[in-house]
């Protein structure tokens, strides 16, 4: 048996051991707006709900392990005092992992994710419309943990009112768990589905991914890509050039068969097949090909 003193170890390998050994995690994909009215939005794992009267859940923006800053989740519930906690279903797990890309201060991750921003009743960030539940809250308190990196700041929120889509509901107005298909986080690049099992999400890029909103519209409205889709499209640091997909295009016979046909569905869903082959590249040639030929 392996047995570790955590001061014997760096930060980050622990926190490996950690997010590998307390699993599965839900997840609180937390979004708040600060002192200027800017958005943020960001996925956390070490979350849950620890009580129902009051009803109160905890999230903890850790600091960062790397260079020892805070989130800016936790900055900005600091200084407003309110959050809103959506959750996390399969169909927007990929663009709930995109939005914990680390853009820059004051871009807005419902955009560079795709996802809608919806007014909130009590609180002023927005709610994730897509997510099937959610949360809006007041923080009642903040404990910060300590002040090395990898310390957590634990956010005790506290629900004001909560939002459930009628979809997932039963006959009764219970959630029905195979309806809501939520998904938990795992270690490394795992997180778990209910009742069909592990699946795996490559972390999102280590420079910036160009976001949803950098694919064209006619991509983005298509009636064949999932949201999944288009966060996956939106992983990516550097869109192909017309060159690229020009020569990608010749020497595809497949690809040339379908945009001959003219089927813009035909050719979304081509671009599906490559997706889910992990030739996310590829999918994106096939996608700008048609503006070109």
């Amino acid at each position: 048996m392996l047995s570790i003193e955590p001061k014997e170890i760096s930060t980050g390998k622990l926190h490996g051991y950690l997010l590998g050994a307390v699993a599965p995690r839900p997840i609180a994909f937390a979004s708040t707006i600060d002192e200027n009215g800017i958005p943020n939005l960001s996925p956390y794992s070490f979350f849950n709900v620890f009580s129902s009267n009051p009803p109160v859940m905890i999230f903890s923006p850790n600091r960062r392990v790397r260079d020892n800053s805070t989130k800016h989740t936790y900055e900005n519930a600091k200084k407003t005092g309110e959050v809103v906690i959506n959750v996390v279903n399969y169909a927007i797990v990929q663009q709930m992992s995109l939005s914990s890309t680390e853009y820059p201060e004051g871009v807005n991750e419902f955009e560079k994710a795709g996802l809608t921003m919806l007014a909130s009743d009590l609180v002023k960030p927005f709610r994730v419309a897509e997510s099937p539940v959610q949360f809006e809250c007041k923080v009642r308190d903040i404990i910060e943990l300590g002040n090395e990196g990898g310390a957590g700041n634990l956010i005790l929120c506290e629900i004001v009112k909560m939002h459930i889509n009628d979809a997932v509901l039963d006959e009764n107005e219970r959630i029905d768990q195979h309806k809501i298909d939520l998904v938990s986080r795992m270690g490394g690049n795992w997180y778990g589905r209910a009742n069909k099992g592990l699946f795996e999400v490559p972390k999102p890029l280590a420079t910036l991914g160009v976001g949803v909103d950098a694919i064209p519209e006619n991509i983005r409205l298509s009636k064949v890509l999932s949201g999944n889709d288009l966060g996956i499209l939106g992983n990516i640091e550097k869109i192909p050039t017309e060159e690229e997909i020009e020569a990608f295009v010749s020497g595809s016979l497949e690809t040339k068969a379908v945009l001959s046909s003219g089927d813009q569905n035909k050719l979304h869903l081509w671009a599906k097949e490559l997706i889910n082959k992990n030739e996310v590249l590829s999918a994106w040639k096939v996608l700008l090909a048609k503006q070109l030929f």
